[in-house]
């Protein structure tokens, strides 16, 4: 089992989050795990990249090369899209279809949503209207990680089991939010594959 996820957004979206419960994820299963992060201008509304790289293998590099990536997580579409380079061609684009418009010269997002539509494999999906109907658009990147459940390769009960510990420190209707967001993202991405 190998999988090499690229997590992209903006600052504050909660991407190293996503990042986190993954990983954990990955060492209760009993896998390798390396990762790269790139942070921008994150308090600020600047870009933020992650490379995520998983095994049952040693891994060398924590970076993916340009071809590779088996699965890009993003937050933001046009985030998206700027790591498309780095898709196999069998590989997956999980993306929030809501732009977080942080610049004046934001491109149109019917442009974007016709570069994302020439993709073969593709989960496009509103996180932020789930995690509202959820309960709260603070859970919208845990919407996206359930979104990504088919793709990861990581048993579904792990991940559950990793947002238990990573929030438990914030209370029981935190963890419960959280396990809903996962689980309606999860849903949702089922549907549209």
């Amino acid at each position: 089992m190998k999988k090499d996820i690229i997590l992209s957004g903006v600052g504050g979206q909660g991407i190293l989050s996503i990042a986190t419960v993954i990983g954990k994820a990955a060492l209760k299963a009993g896998l390798h795990m390396k990762q790269a992060e790139v942070h921008g201008m994150s308090q600020r509304g600047g870009d933020v990249q992650s490379n995520l790289r998983i095994s049952d293998k040693p891994i060398a590099s924590d970076l993916i090369p340009t071809g590779k990536c088996d699965l890009i997580i993003s937050l933001e579409p046009m985030e998206g899209l700027r790591y498309l380079p780095y898709l196999s061609a069998e590989g997956w684009l999980v993306t929030n279809e809501a732009p977080f418009i942080n610049i004046s010269n934001y491109p149109d997002m019917e442009s974007i949503m016709e570069e994302i539509n020439k993709l073969p494999h593709k989960v496009v999906l509103d996180v932020d209207k789930i995690a509202k109907e959820v309960g709260s658009i603070r859970v919208a990147n845990i919407v996206l990680l359930g979104a990504t459940i088919p793709f990861l390769g990581i048993d579904y009960n792990l991940v559950q089991d990793s947002i238990r510990e990573i929030f438990a420190r914030k209370g029981e209707a935190i963890v419960e939010m959280n396990l809903k967001a996962l689980a309606a993202g999860k849903e949702v991405a089922e549907r549209l594959m």
